[in-house]
């Protein structure tokens, strides 16, 4: 179960690879337009950029001190780039006799370390047993999958390859991502690989849903173009780092409409880092079911604004920390909220609103670690403090 709970047909262009992107969402965002898409060859701002030629045969290597061209970015950053290739382990066999062929699936991936090591979309590596690494010079190596995290949308696969062929991207830090800030996606959508899309961050804190139907907090909205074959690529900032995985898109027609989604890189971190040592991830558990309290409902049902505990789970960290249930229940336009239990207002002293906030201040810790949670309990203000536990996903 969720850590926090809060109370209250895809395109295939061609039938025997499906480009992926995960958990295609059928609604557009209600009241939001079309972004505009620029792609391969458009401009950005430079500020500083340095070229280093290796040898006279060698391809040069950009280094990008500040913002970058979109084209050094794309120079910088493709040969980390990879395309996936995951088939299932054997063709269908009908009851009757005959066999319907082997299915297969497309995505992206970046090279993590220098090991090789490979980040991906959960949902790109689980689709099949057998899984084939493609290299921006269009040398294959079969990988093995290391681990998968359901949760987070993320695994981990490793090929064997040479050194040479081992370009790890460089991994930056999603939260100091700004909402206008400029953005690359390097990816292969409907198999054409090794292509180049640009736009900015259209916004920050988005939730999405995992393949096993968790939260996963924080996500990046952007409005670069993101299609089916581009999950597990990156999404890179400027200076050409790595601020998240493109993993979703929200569209009617089940192509690029202006919004996709990307899992924040600090998220990938922590995961990927968990994977490649133990073959798979925890996540933090802090063990409630809450509601969020606005301002308005706050003001109209006399209650604390912030985020209502409903209930507390036996045994875990909340419990042990002494947070407290509501006993009672007060109802606005159908909606019923907790009362009489605490009402959690901050995080290690910064404050949350929502939620959807406090799922995403607790996910950013570590099993075992210390929070310190600032609530309201009968009209005053207190801090507890709790040990979070850990869930285990696949």
């Amino acid at each position: 179960m969720n850590d926090i709970e809060n109370e209250g047909s895809e395109h295939m262009s061609n039938p025997r690879k499906r480009p992926f992107i995960a958990a295609l969402l059928a609604a557009a965002v209600a009241g939001g337009g079309a972004g505009a898409a620029i792609y391969a060859g458009a401009t950005g701002v430079t500020n500083s950029t340095e070229t280093v030629t290796q040898s006279a045969a060698a391809a040069p290597i950009v280094r990008t001190t500040a913002t970058s061209t979109v084209g050094a970015i794309y120079a910088q950053n493709r040969p980390g780039v990879v395309q996936l290739d995951v088939t299932a382990s054997s063709a269908k066999t009908f009851p009757f006799g005959g066999q319907a062929p082997q299915s297969s699936a497309e995505g992206t991936g970046f090279v993590l370390d220098t090991k090789g090591n490979i980040v991906t979309n959960q949902h790109v590596a689980s689709a099949g047993s057998a899984i084939t690494v493609t290299f921006a010079d269009g040398s294959t190596y079969k990988a093995t999958l290391v681990g998968e995290d359901a949760a987070s949308d993320i695994a981990v696969v490793h090929v064997e390859a040479p050194a040479s062929e081992l370009h790890p991207l460089t991994l930056g830090d999603s939260s100091t991502v700004n909402v206008g800030d400029g953005v690359v996606a390097i990816g292969n959508p409907f198999g054409l690989d090794g292509t180049v899309t640009s736009g900015i961050v259209s916004a920050l804190g988005r939730e999405i849903t995992s393949p096993n139907n968790e939260p996963i907090e924080n996500a990046i909205q952007t409005d670069a173009a993101i299609n089916h074959g581009n999950s597990g690529g990156p999404l890179l900032d400027l200076q050409g780092k790595v601020i998240g995985v493109t993993s979703q898109i929200q569209s009617d027609s089940g192509g690029n409409e202006g919004v996709g989604f990307a899992v924040p890189v600090n998220t990938v971190k922590r995961v990927a880092t968990q994977i490649v040592a133990n073959g798979k991830a925890t996540h933090a558990l802090l063990g409630v079911r809450v509601q969020t309290v606005s301002g308005s409902v706050a003001a109209a049902l006399n209650i604390p604004e912030g985020v209502a505990v409903g209930k507390v789970e036996t045994g875990s960290a909340a419990a042990k920390a002494g947070l407290k249930a509501g006993s009672g229940q007060k109802s606005l336009s159908g909606t019923s909220y907790p009362t009489g239990g605490d009402t959690i207002t901050a995080v290690d002293g910064k404050a949350i609103s929502s939620a959807e906030q406090l799922r995403g201040a607790i996910d950013a810790h570590a099993p075992g670690s210390k929070v310190k949670l600032t609530v309201v309990r009968a009209g005053k203000t207190r801090t507890i403090q709790a040990t979070l536990g850990a869930r285990t996903t696949s």
